[in-house]
């Protein structure tokens, strides 16, 4: 089966993963990451842009983001992408292609984003590198959770709503990520970015499909249900 084309759409957050070529290290050390730091920063900025979190995995990455404009992400990511190939391959002599195929992304609910941020600070202790969120250093936990400042990250409104002060907000990210999410919610989170299906309430589904002519959910399996016509008539 053909794959969907990615749904980018305007002023929505949205889930990107970008793994490396058939699970190869695609961050060997600190000047790996804060490269890739500096590339997204530069690019979202160019492209229009906000980033709402991040993690950078030893052989992916995942970021929340909204775009400005339906084309935004895409430039952004194409960008990022061959800017940090040609980075990495001259730094550590090798040539050829470093992403495993295109980035996989999908709209998000704002209401289901701050569940989707929990959901990636969470990946370096689900990987085995950290015990805890805050121990980790290439994730936008320590901003969020007002540990450490960075102009990368942009609070996006949903995180706005969780408190009146930047302290009241930074204890109410501290406390959902303590809190975690269950095996469903992260199921759910990463199928949606992998296979490219909306994350949302049942209304944002409805709407979303009413915005583009592209499949925004998953059909159901089999055939369509067969019509039978009135015996009696």
């Amino acid at each position: 089966m053909a794959r969907l084309p990615r749904l980018t759409l305007a002023s929505l957050p949205h889930h990107i993963i970008q793994r490396g070529n058939n699970g190869a290290e695609i961050f060997a050390d600190a000047a790996d990451c804060t490269q890739m730091l500096d590339l997204l920063r530069e690019m979202a900025r160019r492209f229009g842009v906000d980033i709402h979190a991040y993690v950078l995995l030893p052989s992916e990455f995942q970021l929340l983001a909204t775009p400005e404009t339906d084309t935004a992400l895409p430039q952004f990511m194409q960008s990022v992408g061959r800017s940090y190939v040609r980075y990495f391959n001259n730094r550590h002599g090798r040539s050829g292609t470093l992403w495993n195929g295109r980035y996989r992304a999908t709209v998000i609910d704002p209401g289901y984003l701050l569940t989707s941020m929990v959901a990636l600070d969470w990946s370096p202790v689900r990987a085995g590198l950290v015990r805890e969120p805050a121990d980790y250093a290439w994730s936008s936990y320590a901003h969020n959770a007002g540990l450490r400042y960075t102009t990368l990250v942009h609070a996006h409104a949903s995180f706005w709503a969780l408190g009146n002060t930047p302290f009241a907000r930074e204890a109410g990210y501290k406390a959902a990520v303590e809190a975690g999410i269950s095996s469903e919610q992260l199921e759910s989170i990463e199928q949606a970015a992998l296979r490219g299906w909306a994350l949302g309430s049942p209304q944002f589904v409805a709407e979303l499909q009413n915005r583009t002519q592209r499949r925004v959910v998953r059909q159901r399996a089999g055939r369509p249900p067969k019509v039978v016509s009135n015996p009696s008539a």
